[in-house]
């Protein structure tokens, strides 16, 4: 999934492009004057930019180099009006990707979208995931390595990232990687888990409090944010923030300024925000339990995490990594796995994510602490009854299947009447007609006479079944 800003004033233009680069998998984002573009294009990493040239509030080519200078370095496609091409050649120096000229088909803008993403991901996969340092997240699926990808981008700048995905599907380790190839890698990554701050302590806990402040300070003490200066403040399940403290927080974000509880003076803090939830944060807003404002803040980079039923290409390396980890951790011998203890795992659909599949390794190892491989007896019983009973849904409906393509077989190998009628008389035919020929010793006039044909018609019924008629 890639960021494409659209900046054009045609504004049914723009729908009609934002529909199809969506159907293609892409968020979209449009606006219509080219200060909102020049904002848009610095505020937020975008893959891809569809820029035209007139714009009520000047001319879109002036701009292209600020465009491709920013962060994010992205691909800008150039659109303008018919016949107009006299900024052809000083785009294309620019490092425009192409020049279109409207009205622009679907077709063009699906094939030009496509070029240019792939150039731009065969460009960075050498150099981005060559050097990110990715040491707790495993595996090199499709889908794992499009989020690498995104995070290898994110770490080059000081956006907002927010992180999404299920419990359980490695938010923190994406968040921490991150902060581990930005440039604040010498400052603190600072671990806020906002589901299990009580709402009492928030206060104190994120911005700190000054000696006095309530019962039992009885000294000063810094919050988890000033903690984050010079480093990342990581707000783990952010959707669990209470709605009093999130208005507070928005101030923090926009001014990166804060008072202690019981302070008398503001304090600054140059902390860079990672934010994560498993939580539909949009939802949340139009059910009145997130603000808007806040979530436009913290999405400026969305990094959605696949659930790992969809990546079961990594299954074993998962598993190698986490076998080897926790039997270093335990002081034992690593241990081997067999391919049924894979399969097993491949089978199960992993509700928990990363987090239940380490879980269960672990189990595995404690049970078999003193065999040298690991079998799928060794995993908990309810991975392995879901295990088989997925399988044998598998194999019924394999069964099932065939018998299916049997008789589908069989429909399309069986005869109309007629022509089953046809064969049946041909086949007994010939056998009389033989029969015939023996009885009478090869004599035609005695064959017609018992058959009861004529010459003609008992010459021709021999001939058509390839019969001679001496016997």
């Amino acid at each position: 999934m890639a960021n494409i800003l659209i900046i054009d004033d045609e504004e049914q233009l723009c729908k009609g492009m934002k529909s199809a680069i969506n159907h293609m998998g892409h968020d979209v984002m449009y606006v219509t004057s080219l200060n909102e573009g020049l904002e848009k294009s610095e505020s937020g990493l975008y893959d891809v930019v569809f820029l035209d040239v007139r714009l009520p509030d000047g001319n879109g080519l002036d701009v292209l180099k600020s465009i491709k200078s920013t962060d994010s370095n992205p691909e800008v496609i150039i659109m303008t009006g018919k016949g107009e091409f006299e900024g052809v050649e000083s785009a294309i120096k620019d490092g425009a990707w192409n020049y279109l000229e409207k009205p622009l088909l679907i077709n063009v803008i699906k094939q030009q979208l496509s070029h240019a993403l792939q150039h731009r991901e065969e460009k960075s996969a050498t150099k981005t995931l060559k050097v990110f340092k990715r040491e707790a997240i495993v595996g090199d699926s499709p889908q794992i390595n499009n989020c690498l990808r995104l995070a290898a981008q994110a770490a080059l700048t000081d956006i907002n990232v927010l992180i999404t995905g299920a419990t359980g599907t490695g938010k923190e380790c994406f968040a921490s990687s991150i902060h581990e190839n930005s440039n604040r890698a010498h400052g603190n990554f600072v671990i806020v888990d906002c589901a299990a701050l009580p709402e009492t302590l928030v206060e104190s806990t994120l911005f700190g409090h000054v000696r006095g402040a309530f019962t039992g300070a009885d000294r000063d003490r810094d919050g988890l944010i000033k903690q984050a200066d010079g480093g990342t403040l990581f707000l783990d399940e952010i959707g669990e923030l209470p709605l009093s403290i999130q208005k507070a927080f928005l101030r923090v974000l926009q001014e990166h300024t804060f008072r202690p509880l019981g302070g008398k003076t503001e304090l600054r803090s140059n902390f860079r925000l990672i934010a994560a939830t498993n939580r539909d944060l949009a939802g949340m807003v139009s059910e009145g339990l997130f603000r808007e404002d806040l979530l436009f803040r913290i999405q400026s980079f969305v990094i959605s995490l696949p659930p790992l039923k969809e990546r079961i290409h990594d299954i074993q390396k998962l598993a190698m990594y986490y076998i080897l980890n926790i039997c270093e951790r335990e002081r034992i011998p690593a241990k081997g796995f067999s391919s049924d203890f894979i399969s097993t795992l491949a089978s199960y659909s992993w509700p928990g994510n990363i987090r239940e599949l380490f879980h269960a390794i672990e189990w595995a190892i404690s049970k078999a602490r003193y065999e040298t491989t690991l079998f799928s007896k060794s995993l908990p019983d309810h991975i392995r009854i879901k295990a088989a009973n997925a399988s044998l849904k598998r194999s019924d409906q394999s069964t099932e299947e065939n018998i299916k393509s049997d008789i589908k077989l069989s429909c399309k190998a069986f005869p109309r009447l007629k022509d089953f009628r046809e064969a049946i008389i041909m086949e007994h035919e010939k056998k009389y007609m033989h029969e015939l020929i023996a009885v009478t010793n090869g004599n035609i006039d005695m064959a017609c006479s018992i058959s009861g044909l004529g010459r003609s018609r008992l010459y021709g019924l021999l001939k058509s079944h390839g019969i001679t008629k001496s016997y």
